[in-house]
């Protein structure tokens, strides 16, 4: 994962893999908890998920403020840089 577009296709990947969500509805700007109906425990479950994959601590306090795909690819785009 190097770029945004790999984190991104990583994203969707887990999104669909895991919370069946459908791709068609994963975008940049789909909102995490509105557009893809996840929860809080989804959020840890997706920020577990990405901890996994990059090897990399994830501070839960830098996704308190993510809402979108966009956000979260933002987020772990500064992580494996």
């Amino acid at each position: 994962m190097k770029t945004a577009a790999d984190i991104y296709n990583v994203l969707q990947g887990i999104l669909v893999d895991e919370f069946e969500i459908d791709a068609d509805d994963i975008s940049l700007d789909a909102h995490l908890y509105q557009d893809l109906d996840l929860d809080s425990i989804d959020a840890v479950d997706l920020v577990v998920k990405l901890r996994e994959i990059t090897g990399k601590k994830i501070e839960p306090d830098a996704f308190k403020q993510v809402r979108t795909v966009q956000d979260v690819v933002n987020e772990v785009e500064k992580l494996v840089s």
